[in-house]
């Protein structure tokens, strides 16, 4: 948070939560209390490159570097009048060719190399493609109005299956408290046997449904496709299912043989004796409590070196 920092007043982030950064065209920040003061006087000039600014070419600061800011306001600039598609190009060679020239022109306002002879590049290609960049905007803007429209159709095709859904679930709200009301009359003032009530009022839920197209609640899913539990049931069990037989033979570990090209390496209850351990370092206190030991790192050198010798 230091390095967000106003370079004229010196205020940080960490002393200053709230400091809002702005970014000029140049690429220098400010924060907003120095913009403000700048243009007490109507005008002013940048404190770092001294070039003369407008209050409007100030902008909120994005990224944490400013010149990331100015990249990104210089090539959005230069996108607008260099829109020309793939299509527009006789080969895939020749577009190629056109996006280095954009990215060579963007590289260099960006970064202040040769800025009258790029300038000069850009209006002369404005002249030359005048009626091309007029053509490909006004087919960007239909293309934008079109995609606008489809979001919008989208938006309220959302908004008609939410209220579906509502009125299906307030259909369904009203319908089971019916139900339950019927129910319960049923068996506060019925003789008949309370079981065979339950089962009938049960049988008459479910055609409700079926009738009304309304899909029953589901029961909430508590375990995966391998009968683990997951949730709050998984709690009560500490040990896994036991597997089926059908489900094929419980993982069985097999040690990797390695194929030597070469002698083989000393076993590691051997690497004391045979003193390579006097070149090896011993192993920190913090990289012992990692699982490190000076042992493995000996032997794995000792394999790769012996490995391949012979190949």
């Amino acid at each position: 948070m230091d390095d967000q920092a106003c370079p004229k007043c010196k205020t940080t982030k960490y002393r200053n939560p709230s400091l809002k950064l702005m970014v000029n065209v140049c690429g220098h920040n400010l924060c907003e209390s120095c913009v403000e003061l700048l243009f007490v006087k109507g005008s002013g000039s940048c404190p770092e490159c001294g070039i003369p600014l407008r209050r409007n070419n100030f902008r909120v600061q994005l990224f944490e570097n400013p010149m990331v800011e100015k990249e990104v306001d210089i090539r959005k600039r230069i996108l607008k009048d260099y829109n020309k598609k793939e299509e527009d190009f006789a080969s895939l060679a020749e577009y190629n060719d056109y996006l280095e020239e954009i990215e060579s022109i963007i590289f260099n306002l960006s970064n202040n190399i040769d800025i009258i002879n790029t300038n000069k590049r850009i209006e002369q290609y404005k002249k030359e493609n005048k009626d091309v960049i007029l053509k490909n905007k006004q087919r960007i803007g239909r293309e934008e109005f079109e995609l606008e429209q489809m979001l919008e159709i989208e938006k309220e095709q959302e908004e008609a299956r939410k209220q579906e859904l509502t009125k299906l679930e307030q259909e369904n709200r009203r319908k089971k408290t019916q139900a339950k009301e019927a129910l319960i009359d049923e068996l506060m003032f019925s003789n008949e046997n309370g079981a065979a009530i339950v089962s009938q009022f049960a049988k008459q839920v479910e055609e409700t449904y079926k009738e009304a197209k309304v899909i029953p609640p589901q029961p909430k899913v508590t375990q995966f496709s391998t009968g683990i539990q997951f949730g709050a049931g998984a709690l009560q069990s500490q040990f896994l299912p036991i597997p089926k037989q059908d489900e094929g033979v419980i993982y069985e570990y097999h040690s990797p043989q390695l194929q030597n090209n070469g002698p083989a390496p000393p076993k590691p209850e051997q690497l004391d004796e045979l003193g390579y351990m006097k070149y090896i370092r011993t192993e920190l206190p913090s990289e012992k409590a990692g699982g490190y030991r000076s042992q493995l790192a000996c032997l794995r050198a000792l394999q790769e070196a012996l490995q391949g010798l012979y190949s």
